[in-house]
């Protein structure tokens, strides 16, 4: 963090102590930190009655500099749930708190994607924006309440086609059974990859020639299947798992909801192996 001049966020005497270590090892300016206050979350962050002495601390190292304060919402994604203005007037007590002693930094930042879009009083000096940077909503709920686009789409291409008889059963447990004879497509993709297993058994689909066509059978690790129909599908062509393909469209929130997860965990999910093009 010192040598590439990050700004940490700090909330133990331990770290405290290591980062002004650090500073003093590196030999380079102070160093601006942000005092993390856990006021409701429990991840991180010191206990708002430590605030004050934690915020004493760093003033008192020549080797830091106290920039910021920071909390995190644990149910902002949530309009009605009340935790959350009650974690904001912890919040405003500890600014409050650090304002008498003459310890208040310049910024201070609390909103999450959330809390950005729904409680603008939590904006503060700046906002902490995540699954919003991807394009997506916070929540299913509060779609539509931002002109979000999705920045990711996750596409592949056929790797091999097949023709089964009515009666086939595809993939592991052989449990997806072809209503008539038509065809397969493969495509080199799987659970390995970030596409959930379960996937195919909630009904999940993709994206082929511009129609929604199902997932045949369970994903597997680098790999699933495709019930095409009848379209005349070729090796090589383009499959979008996510995103949009003709006048179609599959999301993250989709598959979020067909498998009981978040977005968020959906586009966390595709693995290192996928290669990333940026547009």
């Amino acid at each position: 963090m010192v040598r590439h001049r990050l700004t940490p966020v700090v909330y133990t005497l331990a770290g405290v102590e290591a980062l002004a270590k650090a500073v003093v090892e590196a030999g380079g300016d102070p160093l601006p930190v942000h005092l993390k206050v856990d006021t409701g979350m429990h991840r991180v962050g010191c206990f708002p009655e430590e605030a004050a002495a934690l915020a004493e601390l760093v003033a008192s190292r020549d080797e830091l500099v106290l920039e910021g304060c920071c909390t995190h919402f644990a149910v902002a994604d949530e309009p009605d749930h009340p935790s959350t203005a009650g974690q904001r007037r912890v919040f405003e007590q500890v600014l409050s708190a650090l304002e008498e002693t003459g310890r208040r930094p310049p910024v201070v930042h609390a909103a999450n994607s959330a809390a950005a879009v729904l409680l603008p009083e939590t904006r503060y000096d700046l906002v902490r924006a995540g699954i919003a940077l991807y394009g997506l909503p916070p929540a299913p709920a509060l779609a539509g309440r931002l002109p979000l686009r999705p920045a990711l789409s996750l596409r592949a291409l056929v790797s091999h086609v097949k023709i089964l008889e009515a009666g086939s059963r595809v993939s592991y447990g052989l449990r997806y059974e072809m209503g008539r004879r038509a065809r397969v497509a493969t495509v080199p993709i799987g659970y390995a990859d970030g596409v959930p297993r379960a996937l195919a058994a909630s009904g999940g689909e993709v994206l082929v020639g511009g129609a929604r066509r199902p997932i045949a059978g369970t994903v597997t690790m680098d790999q699933l299947m495709v019930d095409v129909g009848d379209d005349p599908v070729a090796v090589g062509d383009e499959v979008v798992l996510l995103g949009r393909q003709g006048g179609e469209e599959i999301t993250a929130t989709e598959w979020a909801e067909r498998v009981g997860t978040i977005a968020y965990e959906v586009v966390c999910q595709i693995g290192p192996r996928v290669p990333r093009r940026y547009r």
